[in-house]
């Protein structure tokens, strides 16, 4: 009897356990490997429409290399998957472990009312949620520690792809989803080719200078825009971590950070919506009109802040942002605009190619001061300053704000200096960062006291 590998987040062949265990078990009885690919509505939800886009490419990309055996469904997998196992006749479904609330929720429903055994092979993580934790079991809740603990634990060595593997197409299946209108949104490559060479690029490029470089969003190599391809697991974060010497250990750091926060949020999945420290549940939050105005600038990056706004416009023409200018922004909305944490969390789950709700809502909850962090509301970035000193040439505002390209060099970062700064209609400042950071301080101090 054949089995099935169900392919869901981990759409690669090589280094992919429960792949290789999938097809280890159906050579036991000399038979064929089904792959399916499920549109599940709890699977896909949370996918916006530069995820959705993605998706579509990079399952186009992994047909190409099962020659065309890759089988597409949609509907919910109580239906569609009790269906293909009993038109088959399969004896097992193999998975890559899923750890988000819902979908592991999900999977563990499933698991109850499947006739055969859904067999959970590794995860998306080198080392999985809840598997690092403190001498009394308890979970880790500041990075430092768990990166040393992470360390110590380890994690295997990369696998090769399954050779030789003998693909049954049993069912025509469905077809792919037609692709989203994404107007004039500039797009990488998907699937896991273009992940490889995307690695292979910024390894010999961009890795040796990564710890000098990642700070600077005007550098086409100063980080590695891996985040997309570990999300839909178009490589694996062992095929990463196995090329890094001790000398990389800071990007080595940018990927235990995925993997601390996704342990958060396995530990503490109410944090999805909630803070993480309860103290900031008291937070006095801004709403109303000129509330509601302020998120509309922030989003349109209309703000009147450059390095704020510059930021804004490249997520909604790339569907990513350099991770320097998500913490300016997110400092901007949060103590200068004096707005819900959750509603930036929410428009970047909106938007985001590489958007995972583990790091979202923590790295959002990091700058709030509400999550993880040791050092929290009090650190307020200066959305001027931060830009003079990471954009330092102005190249990254002229990139995504065409009104300040007159203004040469890091002028561009003060139009306001300017007796023509404002010439081509790029708007003046909603707020003044000097009063708003001392009045974020006197909320925090309301809240901590």
């Amino acid at each position: 009897m054949p089995s099935i590998y169900w392919f869901r987040r981990d759409l690669r062949l090589a280094d992919n356990p429960a792949l290789v265990t999938a097809w280890e078990q159906a050579q036991q009885t000399d038979s064929k490997l089904i792959s399916v690919y499920i549109f599940d509505e709890v699977e896909t939800k949370g996918f916006n429409n530069v995820q959705l886009d993605h998706l579509i490419r990079s399952l186009t990309e992994l047909n190409n290399s099962l020659n065309n055996n890759l089988i597409i469904l949609h509907g919910s997998v109580f239906k569609v998957l009790p269906e293909l196992i009993k038109s088959t006749s399969a004896d097992s479904v193999h998975i890559s472990a899923h750890y988000e609330p819902e979908l592991k929720a999900q999977d563990e429903a499933l698991e109850k009312v499947l006739k055969v055994p859904l067999v959970r092979t590794g995860s998306s993580y080198a080392v999985a949620p809840g598997r690092v934790g403190k001498e009394d079991q308890t979970p880790y809740r500041v990075f430092t520690p768990f990166y040393k603990a992470w360390m110590i634990h380890g994690w295997r060595k990369p696998i090769a792809a399954p050779a030789g593997v003998n693909w049954f197409k049993p069912v025509a299946g469905d077809s792919l989803p037609k692709r989203p209108d994404l107007g004039d949104l500039t797009l990488p490559d998907a699937g896991e080719v273009a992940a490889l060479t995307q690695w292979a690029v910024f390894k010999k490029l961009g890795l040796a200078n990564y710890a000098e470089d990642r700070n600077r969003p005007d550098l086409i190599y100063g980080t590695s825009k891996m985040s997309t391809p570990l999300r839909f697991g178009e490589i694996h974060p062992r095929t990463i971590l196995n090329q890094l010497s001790d000398t990389d250990e800071v990007y080595r750091k940018e990927i235990c950070w995925r993997e601390f926060y996704a342990d958060v949020l396995h530990h503490n999945p109410s944090t999805i919506t909630e803070n993480l420290n309860k103290n900031y549940d008291k937070m006095p939050w801004e709403t109303g009109k000129t509330a509601d105005q302020y998120f509309k600038d922030w989003c349109a990056g209309k703000t009147g802040y450059p390095f704020v706004d510059a930021g804004m416009r490249q997520l909604i023409t790339e569907g990513w942002m350099h991770n320097r200018v998500r913490m300016v922004v997110a400092s901007f909305l949060i103590k200068d605009l004096h707005i819900d944490w959750r509603l930036g969390a929410n428009w970047f789950m909106q938007w985001l190619s590489d958007a995972d709700i583990a790091s979202n809502q923590h790295g959002w909850q990091w700058t709030a001061g509400s999550g993880t962090d040791a050092s929290p509301f009090y650190r307020v970035f200066n959305p001027i300053t931060q830009g003079e000193k990471f954009d330092p040439d102005g190249e990254y505002i002229h990139r995504y704000i065409p009104e300040l390209r007159h203004l040469p060099g890091a002028k561009a970062h003060l139009p306001w200096e300017s007796d023509f700064g404002y010439a081509h209609g790029y708007p003046k400042q909603i707020v003044d960062h000097s009063i708003e950071r001392v009045r974020a301080l006197e909320d925090w101090e309301k809240v901590r006291n």
